[in-house]
């Protein structure tokens, strides 16, 4: 199964955020969510998360 990788330096934001999280999609979902939440205090609501699910890319493992 191919890891998901969430990057808040994806998005701008006014902290530079630089945190990045990589798992299974519903774990980082989770976190990410959390994080938004907990850092740059968004509303943990099921649109924030469909925002997230969104943006997650594949993790790009070296060959």
């Amino acid at each position: 199964m191919t890891r998901k990788v969430a990057d808040c330096r994806r998005t701008p934001s006014v902290m530079g955020c630089t945190l990045t999280i990589v798992g299974e999609e519903e774990e980082v979902v989770r976190a990410a969510a959390a994080h938004a939440v907990s850092v740059h205090g968004h509303e943990d609501t099921p649109e924030l998360r469909a925002m997230v699910r969104a943006d997650l890319e594949d993790e790009k493992v070296p060959a």
